[in-house]
């Protein structure tokens, strides 16, 4: 390990002696721990960052003045959906997603870096329960849809296949949600075919350009961003992995969307036969106002545009049908070649802009008392997935529902919506519409048939509670087998005991 005098000498290069200002008062093992983490930052990358951040949150976000003129909706023939399209033209696309996992060539990875705070919990998002009769986490839901969709294809072709589960956590995850699956089994996936690796930490920067010292033996570090994907990649050699088993397709998204369909095989197939080296699932906006990013075109070129950036006027433009012109919410749900990441990795990931992102962020004044600021006080640099999207050579896009493929999990209970309730009642609705279309009648508490039309998406609990698992259903298929023309009382799990009880 460097000596504290090496340390010193780089952070003076950096402009940033001041995170050793306490070193002197620092017991060993402190005072090692605070020296192991600033070694490893390079003096001239540290310097630059800290200058970049400072120079960044210094230019308010605004539109930039002519990009209204710069801007254009996707054009149709890079578009598919997953519901306007003929059901022949949709079971093509599925039957070539299935048979691309049936060959092992599909792994699925989550982007699990960010903490719980927002929800007011210091554990991974993804141990986040939500209030489902099972219990279930995210992290479970997940694992189930990967093993359901394994059997699917399997059942199809006649294979045993795998699709390996790529996890990026940061330093604040990979320890709990490790220690999390192993407590878990796994949820019954074969452990070498989990596979988490760790995202590169930044340090948190005040608006003049100091890193900041969350304690005196630790510096204020932040992950870099969902879009520290690709030198993640690099970092840990998953690339060279996917490669081994024989990888081609990649499909990426983020952890809190409780609706997201791992793997899954409409978007897998559309893409493939499509050409693509990179695709993006989309929702329509809600309304003009919807804080999304909106997937789209800049002088011809696809990129996601932050809802900062649109001026009010641009975003309530409406197209010749009446929709909005500008409708592509990004939910962050990707498709990639392996090719196409590898390509990211070696050429342009350093073209990529960090953006800013003004935190609240704990800290110790200059006597060392340890303060928690009321107000945001720092800066940290973030990278973002979809940056990569200029640099496709045939990127799609691809139109979902947005009741049955997006309700992502961000907020507390206090807040109004992407909270614990919203995720619940979605999914709870969505496994609802499910059961009546396989022909289920529920019964209130007196024995008479509730009202059989399907909650629509956002419109509070449904009439019944029904929760069906992922082993049973992936995405609403299979059901009648167990629910044609029967009756049930709410709640009803429907679980693989409770499936193999209806059947026999």
């Amino acid at each position: 390990m460097a000596s504290e005098l090496d340390v010193r000498a780089r952070l003076q290069r950096a402009g940033q002696e001041h995170l050793l200002r306490f070193c002197a008062e620092l017991a060993p093992g402190p005072r090692a721990a605070l020296l192991a983490q600033l070694e490893p930052l390079e003096p001239e990358a540290l310097r630059e960052h800290c200058r970049r951040a400072a120079a960044a949150c210094a230019r308010p976000p605004a539109p930039a003045p002519d990009l209204a003129a710069r801007l254009r909706p996707l054009p149709p023939e890079r578009v598919g959906s997953a519901s306007g399209v003929a059901p022949q033209t949709r079971r093509l696309w599925e039957e070539e997603g299935f048979h691309q996992i049936a060959l092992n060539k599909v792994a699925v990875l989550l982007l699990a870096g960010g903490q719980g705070t927002r929800l007011g919990v210091t554990y991974p998002k993804g141990m986040y329960q939500v209030g489902l009769p099972s219990q279930k986490t995210l992290y479970q839901l997940q694992a189930e849809r990967i093993r359901r969709v394994e059997q699917l294809a399997g059942e199809r072709y006649g294979t045993r296949c795998t699709v390996p589960w790529y996890i990026m956590t940061s330093e604040f995850t990979l320890g709990p949600t490790a220690k999390f699956f192993k407590e878990h089994d796994f949820f019954h996936l074969d452990p070498n075919n989990v596979v988490m690796f760790e995202q590169r930490m930044l340090p948190a920067v005040t608006f003049d350009g100091r890193a900041i010292l969350e304690r005196k033996d630790k510096v204020a570090m932040a992950p870099d961003g969902n879009g520290g994907l690709y030198c993640a990649l690099a970092d840990h050699q998953v690339l060279e992995d996917m490669e081994r088993r024989g990888v081609e397709f990649v499909h990426v998204y983020c952890v809190d969307n409780i609706l997201v369909r791992l793997a899954d095989p409409v978007f897998i197939g559309f893409c493939v036969l499509r050409g693509a080296d990179c695709g993006a699932k989309v929702v329509e906006k809600a309304s003009p106002e919807e804080p999304v990013g909106v997937v789209c075109q800049v002088d011809g070129v696809p990129q996601v545009v932050e809802y900062s950036e649109i001026s009010p006027e641009t975003a309530r433009l409406r197209a010749p049908g009446g929709g909005l012109l500008y409708n592509a919410g990004n939910i962050c749900n990707h498709f990639f070649t392996r090719d196409f990441l590898q390509m990211v990795t070696r050429e342009f990931e350093p073209l990529l802009k960090p953006h800013v992102a003004v935190k609240k962020v704990p800290y110790v004044d200059e006597e060392g008392n340890p303060v928690k600021p009321l107000e945001p006080n720092g800066i940290k640099m973030e990278k973002f997935v979809f940056d990569v999207l200029p640099f496709a050579k045939n990127f799609v896009a691809f139109q979902v529902l947005r009741g049955e493929e997006f309700s992502p999990l961000k907020n507390a209970d206090s807040a109004e919506r992407d909270n614990p309730s919203t995720a619940r009642r979605a999914l709870l609705a969505q496994h609802h519409r499910w059961a009546l279309q396989a022909g289920a009648h529920f019964l209130d508490a007196h024995g008479a048939r509730l009202p059989e039309q399907p909650s629509p998406p956002g419109s509070g609990e449904p009439p019944a509670i029904c929760e069906i698992s992922p082993l049973v259903s992936y995405s609403g298929e299979g059901l009648e087998v167990y629910l044609q023309g029967r009756e049930f009382e709410s709640p009803l799990i429907l679980d693989v005991d409770t499936a193999r009880t209806l059947q026999a």
